[in-house]
């Protein structure tokens, strides 16, 4: 079963960093405000570089002058299901099975390309 991995980041500003193993790397998404398990609440998840595998298991300090300095704790992690993957609709559901993240959650792609929303779906 893949990983997935959410690092709270305390950087320049506080985010959370989603991370789902997908071919042979953490592909990764900057979250401004803490995940929700509420369907009801969708939070903006902005791409950005993928991340080596072991960064899976990364907690620490990240050195002032570094890029993304700052600490970085393991805020929830487990295993996930791949239900959908529509890359042309920028499209993706997963069953997240982690200690505070449980059940289907959706990533939807923005118009602009790297902007997505985050959210649980309803049950």
């Amino acid at each position: 079963m893949p990983i997935f991995v959410i690092h709270e980041h305390h950087a320049s500003r506080l985010h959370w960093d989603l991370r789902l193993e997908m071919d042979g790397v953490l592909k990764s998404w900057a979250v401004p405000k803490e995940p929700s398990i509420d369907p009801l609440v969708k939070r903006l998840a902005v791409a950005v570089e993928d991340h080596a595998l072991s960064y899976a298991n990364f907690e620490g300090e990240i050195p002032e002058g570094s890029y993304g300095a700052g600490k970085v704790i393991i805020w929830d992690r487990g295993g996930y299901s791949l239900i959908e993957k529509d890359e042309a609709k920028g499209k993706l559901i997963f069953e997240l099975k982690g200690k505070k993240l449980k059940g289907k959650f959706c990533l939807i792609r923005l118009k602009d390309g790297k902007n997505w929303l985050f959210f649980k779906k309803k049950e």
